[in-house]
């Protein structure tokens, strides 16, 4: 990562992992469904009054859970710490500009950004084009 003097983000390294997700919406009450444990490359589990939503390798969802399938997902290689900024908007902004719609995540140490299959070749160039480096991930599930 490459930081500009104010401590913004001027360039980043992303990963693009192995296997495709999927988000799922599920109802606000559900139980957190037992196929989520077979996830191992990517799982995150939000709940909210209106929704519990899960987002997981794309293998492990039924197929008849309730899914939008065929994302690809990049990892911003980190740790980033919490008062990074302009991480999201360093992504975000090119592909918007490129009309590349995205579904970001973030956890405690690591952004990650979705992309549907068929922009993702095109989110790779753009990406690409501005400064940020990406690294594709070994399969190895």
């Amino acid at each position: 990562m490459i930081l500009k003097p104010d401590n913004k983000v001027a360039m980043l390294r992303l990963t693009l992992l192995a296997e495709r997700a999927a988000l799922c919406r599920l109802a606000p009450d559900a139980p957190v469904p037992a196929w989520t444990e077979n996830a191992r490359q990517f799982l995150t589990i939000s709940r909210s009054p209106t929704e519990l939503s899960i987002v997981a390798d794309e293998r492990v969802v039924p197929s008849n859970v309730a899914a939008e399938r065929g994302y690809h997902v990049l990892r911003v290689e980190g740790p980033l710490p919490l008062d990074l900024i302009g991480v999201f908007a360093s992504l975000a902004t090119p592909l918007a500009n490129a009309g590349i719609p995205i579904f970001p995540i973030a956890t405690y140490d690591l952004d990650y950004l979705l992309v549907r299959d068929v922009d993702i070749e095109r989110a790779l160039t753009t990406l690409r084009t501005v400064g940020h480096i990406i690294d594709l991930a070994p399969r190895n599930l």
